[in-house]
């Protein structure tokens, strides 16, 4: 990707870093190679085609076992490189103890 788009805050990775994409219903799942990370985006560069997947949303997994993942929406494409935006995740109504102090 361009370093002219990235800002100060975005960390490059020289050989990249593999993670995956998967569809939001968990139907599909793409090997891509992780090249830069910031707290609201990322640009990664896809093994295999994206043509026919949904990728308004979807999960970058960042670990082999899906435990640490990002919702994430699709920013541009350029050829077989991609880059996203990190969706905020709606917060939950307090519950427990926070809730029955109100």
């Amino acid at each position: 990707m361009p370093t002219e788009n990235t800002g100060p805050d975005r960390v490059m990775f020289g050989r990249g870093y593999n993670v995956w994409i998967m569809g939001i219903d968990g139907t599909w799942r793409r090997s891509c190679m992780l090249k830069g990370i910031s707290a609201n985006d990322a640009a990664l560069e896809l093994e295999g085609s994206i043509e026919g997947l949904n990728l308004k949303e979807f999960f970058l997994l960042l670990s082999s076992t899906g435990l640490a993942y990002r919702r994430c929406e699709l920013i541009r494409v350029n050829g077989a490189e991609i880059e996203v935006r990190f969706l905020k995740t709606k917060s939950k109504a307090p519950t427990g103890r926070a809730a029955n102090r109100e």
